[in-house]
């Protein structure tokens, strides 16, 4: 760095040499990939690379628009094909890493996914249960063997479901879930004005079965919306 100091120097900020291919957590707010070949993250996404890659935008002819939920907006996917390493970030969320096993299957909502290894295949399915609520709940399951990016605004719950106890979330605050878990819609008059951003009658999504479901305790901010 030529001799300038300053702890932005310091080896933690530093980008080292990729060791392996694949993912890696450049810090929380960013992950690494050292593309061997090919891999997809969401368009937009990239803030930096090195290297020969090449960039292409998944159409939505090739199953390549994951659905947001309730919404059933697209997010549209790019693969990154070649040899060098990418560098992926969404508006400063946090951004966590996970090893999806061999007969794993977990559903992520669609504007949690940061990027993903090209081994793992997904499909959005609309939420069982879930139907009738501002056009579905649509979200991504993810199948297969390899690591999924996932980005979280501020730090996730991670709340175990047990055939005991069923979890209810709010459709909004929901993140992912194992996808073997049944999936309802609750109604719930008195719990309306009780969870959070409600007003009178209440969905949540209810979780059933063995498994684990993902929550963000913070929402998009209303200023990102509306300028005033």
């Amino acid at each position: 760095m030529h001799g300038m100091k300053s702890d932005l120097f310091s080896t933690e900020h530093l980008a080292q040499p990729a060791t392996a291919p694949g993912m890696t957590l450049q810090n929380a707010k960013s992950i690494k990939y050292a593309v061997n070949g090919e891999m997809f993250a969401r368009q937009g996404s990239m803030v930096a690379f090195r290297g020969q890659l090449q960039f292409e935008r998944k159409g939505q002819g090739i199953g390549g628009m994951l659905k947001r939920a309730v919404t059933g907006e697209g997010l549209p996917l790019m693969a990154v094909k070649g040899q060098g390493e990418a560098w992926f970030a969404h508006e400063a969320a946090n951004c966590f890493i996970v090893d999806v096993e061999q007969g794993d299957a977990l559903t992520i909502n669609g504007r949690n996914v940061l990027c993903f290894d090209a081994t793992l295949s997904y499909e959005i399915k609309t939420v069982k249960g879930a139907g009738m609520t501002g056009g579905g709940l649509f979200n991504s399951v993810f199948t297969g063997y390899g690591k999924l990016g996932v980005i979280c605004e501020g730090t996730p719950i991670v709340i175990p479901v047990s055939a005991q106890s069923p979890v209810y979330v709010d459709t909004d605050a929901v993140v992912g879930w194992s996808a073997q878990l049944n999936t309802s819609l609750h109604r719930s008059q008195s719990v309306g004005s009780m969870i959070r951003g409600g007003s009178g009658e209440a969905v949540q999504l209810m979780l059933q079965g063995e498994g684990f479901v993902i929550v963000r305790p913070s929402e998009v901010t209303p200023q990102k919306q509306s300028a005033h």
